[in-house]
């Protein structure tokens, strides 16, 4: 760990620019969980609030799986962007929760929505969302896709052992979706956004400098183990001991991952702004993912950013991994805290160990 803190890995750094924020949703399931539903763990609820920042988190039921989660968030989204679904040519999901190995869950959400378009599944832990986002922003800033859906979805609770008191209480289920849009596409006929009224006119800036001003991914494979679900593929199938090990669940050095996850927020955010020729305070608002209260007040401390500027909803959801960016977007958005022309920061990070930040005009 010491070496992956001294010598970290690069990123590597792009612009995708040409796109808005068409449209945006989420989905959490009915289930609440709250920190004093946990007792039987052995710990004190306030023990929990202390140590994550988290209240409560969503759980899914039984016969919901991550493609269900997914489906509800990219219908909200397309409802949003008053588009119809035969109109999306590229679905990105942003996953490591699958329904199944195979087919990929986007094949499934794809299916539920009725879309018309090739789907992929992108699985880079809790910075799905991110490379899902980069990836899909390539394609419409390159003209190969007009309308593409991104979503983030993880079912957490299928994947972490309920009886790891370290584990269980920080994650949640949850998804989130975005609609990104070429700004040169036809929009007539296309009702207006009732919070668009509220905002700026930098909703009508010119195609170049909309979208992805700056973006920057990264892994660094030293640190696999140190957030894993061992048996979960070719390396080691499933076997009746392994089961008898939990080995089915995963499995986190947290210490080891709150400190890398600390520094790498900070300079990632600090890298990405810097090209892209802006300053922290030219921000709105900076959305990292939703793990744990501590890391993201680490970050804001160490880049002096205001709290008012901070996204932050794990306290009511744990940490739902892909869908946590795009679920706290969502509700940003709602609030009117962020709309069209808004500048933000998302930045991303988790088991791989993955990361991926970008600051994007809405």
């Amino acid at each position: 760990m010491s070496e992956i803190l001294t010598s970290p890995r690069s990123s590597r750094f792009g612009r995708a620019i040409g796109f808005r924020l068409a449209g945006i949703g989420s989905y959490v399931p009915p289930n609440i969980v709250t920190n004093a539903d946990l007792a039987r763990l052995g710990c004190d609820p306030e023990w929990i609030v202390a140590r994550s920042g988290i209240r409560e988190r969503r759980h899914a039921p039984p016969e919901m799986a991550t493609s269900d989660l997914a489906a509800s968030a990219g219908e909200a989204a397309i409802a949003h962007a008053h588009v119809s679904p035969a109109s999306v040519d590229l679905l990105v999901l942003g996953t490591f929760t699958p329904d199944m190995l195979i087919p990929s869950t986007a094949c499934i959400v794809q299916e539920k929505l009725g879309l018309d378009a090739p789907a992929m599944d992108i699985t880079a832990a809790c910075a799905g969302f991110a490379y899902a986002l980069v990836t899909a922003a390539q394609f419409v800033a390159n003209g190969s896709s007009q309308l593409a859906l991104v979503i983030g979805a993880d079912t957490n609770s299928r994947l972490v052992d309920p009886d790891d008191i370290k584990t269980w209480p920080l994650f949640g289920d949850g998804a989130g979706a975005v609609v990104l849009e070429a700004v040169d596409s036809p929009s007539s006929g296309r009702a207006r956004d009732p919070l668009q009224p509220l905002l700026s006119d930098d909703s009508r800036r010119p195609a170049e400098e909309r979208g992805l001003l700056s973006f920057s991914l990264g892994s660094d494979g030293r640190g696999a183990s140190l957030l894993a679900c061992p048996m979960s593929g070719s390396r080691l199938p499933v076997t009746v001991e392994g089961v008898a090990r939990r080995q089915q669940f995963m499995q986190m050095d947290g210490r080891a991952v709150f400190k890398w996850a600390i520094r790498l927020a900070e300079e990632n955010i600090r890298q990405v702004v810097e090209r892209s020729g802006l300053t922290l305070d030219a921000i709105d608002l900076f959305v990292l993912h939703q793990a744990n209260a501590r890391i993201i007040e680490g970050a804001r401390a160490a880049l002096g950013i205001p709290a008012d500027k901070i996204a932050l909803n794990l306290d009511r959801y744990g940490n739902t991994s892909s869908g946590s960016i795009p679920l706290a977007m969502d509700e940003a958005w709602r609030e009117g805290r962020i709309g069209p022309g808004s500048t933000i920061v998302v930045c991303g990070f988790g088991g791989g160990l993955a990361w991926g930040s970008a600051v994007w005009r809405l």
